[in-house]
């Protein structure tokens, strides 16, 4: 079921997406065609669908039965973009995700804005030229527009989704995360030591991870025991050395201090 379902989405997918650009060429497409074309989606849907079920009732979580159905990137794919687009409302609304009672937030975009406002600005200019360039070409002229829009709010939505997804202190975890892409849970009790550490070049390195903002990071954390940091397509590896920006690095460093050296409850006293 699961390789069928699979075979027919890679089937159904590219064929709709030719379909969407003959109709907007003007191109005619033969009544028949687009039915089938539309009953092969449907089918493909109800099959996913019941596959999906299939592995809820094996007792897999709703995120991995939704693997069986779908590849793991192509979900965390649609997931990120979706993640950009509810960032840029909550960025307007001026709120943080994840920020509550109890746990502390620490920003990390500020070093990174000038570069994301000016390439924002870049696209904007492209975008009127290419707009200007195309007038006469209706059907191109419309395609380019919307994808040069899109590429606009993408990049925006990349700064917003940093602006509002800093990085979290909550109880004896801390959570580094960068854009929708990375939310790496780190507990206090496996870092070994932190620091404060300003780098600016950052070569790979196995067991490390840099979260890079502005081309430097300013906290080092070295861990006791390893975590499992999962890449933008769900590509895993564990790390060691995890390196890390914030707006006020000090101010973090010192949140965690206080923490890591905080007593910690006794069994049955609540936290």
């Amino acid at each position: 079921m699961r390789r069928l379902v699979r075979g027919l989405g890679w089937m159904v997918l590219p064929g709709e997406l030719v379909l969407v650009g003959c109709l907007a060429a003007g191109v005619r497409i033969p009544a028949a065609v687009l039915h089938a074309v539309e009953v092969l989606a449907v089918v493909v849907l109800l099959l996913g669908a019941l596959a999906y079920r299939s592995a809820r009732r094996r007792g897999l979580a709703a995120r991995a039965a939704l693997y069986e159905v779908v590849p793991e990137p192509a979900v965390r794919l649609v997931g990120h973009e979706l993640g950009l687009l509810a960032s840029l409302v909550r960025w307007v609304r001026r709120g943080r995700h994840g920020v509550r009672a109890g746990v502390e937030g620490f920003g990390h975009a500020r070093d990174q804005a000038p570069l994301m406002y000016g390439f924002a600005f870049v696209c904007v200019v492209e975008t009127v030229g290419m707009s200007w360039l195309l007038r006469d070409v209706p059907v191109v002229h419309e395609v380019f527009l919307v994808l040069d829009v899109y590429t606009v709010l993408f990049v925006l939505g990349l700064h917003a989704a940093a602006v509002t997804r800093p990085h979290l202190l909550e109880g004896r975890v801390l959570r580094l995360r960068q854009g929708c892409h990375v939310d790496l849970a780190v507990p206090l009790d496996a870092l070994a030591a932190v620091r404060y550490e300003p780098v600016f070049t950052h070569p790979e390195a196995d067991g490390e991870l840099d979260l890079v903002v502005g081309g430097q990071t300013s906290l080092t954390l070295e861990l006791s025991s390893p975590v499992t940091a999962v890449g933008l397509l769900g590509r895993r590896r564990e790390v060691r050395v995890v390196r890390c920006h914030a707006d006020e690095p000090r101010a973090l460093l010192a949140a965690l201090t206080r923490a890591r050296t905080a007593p910690s409850p006794a069994p049955g006293t609540p936290a």
